[in-house]
């Protein structure tokens, strides 16, 4: 009896899945105004990303200064994300390219992958009309990686 309740309370501290925000970072997008090239909020986002099997819907967003997307953690070079502003409206559509690098972090968390070199390509321009690179890397979500003219 005494074994079992030891271990009962030795599976905490480090099996903790990733508490500290030491995952996979996620792409940082931000929305600028092309007229004035300010910040932009938009009145409404929704979000859709390729992840290799078809498109993953991230729902819709209202009143949103900047939108966090996950991003491939397979061994794919990119990532397609489709954003709109409208429910019927047209859809823009973004390749994020980048090479990856691992890092083990923890038991728990396992591995951290982190993407460098990103460069992104508007293939489909309506309703974002142009792209402006930010940080080119993604290490964590604080800096934005990715800016949207509308």
């Amino acid at each position: 009896m005494i074994c079992f309740v030891g271990m009962l309370f030795s599976c905490g501290g480090e099996d903790d899945i990733c508490e500290s925000g030491e995952g996979t970072p996620r792409l940082k997008v931000a929305f600028k105004s092309l007229e004035t090239g300010k910040e932009k909020t938009m009145d409404s986002l929704h979000v859709a990303v390729d992840y290799g099997s078809g498109k993953v819907d991230l729902g819709w967003d209202k009143t949103v200064t900047s939108k966090l997307v996950p991003i491939r953690v397979d061994d794919s070079p990119y990532t397609d994300i489709y954003f709109k502003e409208t429910l019927k409206g047209p859809e823009s559509h973004v390749r994020i390219s980048y090479t990856t690098k691992t890092t083990y972090v923890s038991p728990g968390c396992g591995i951290k992958k982190t993407y460098e070199n990103l460069s992104s390509e508007l293939l489909q321009s309506n309703p974002v009309q142009k792209i402006e690179a930010g940080q080119n890397q993604i290490e964590n979500e604080d800096k934005t990686n990715l800016f949207l003219l509308f």
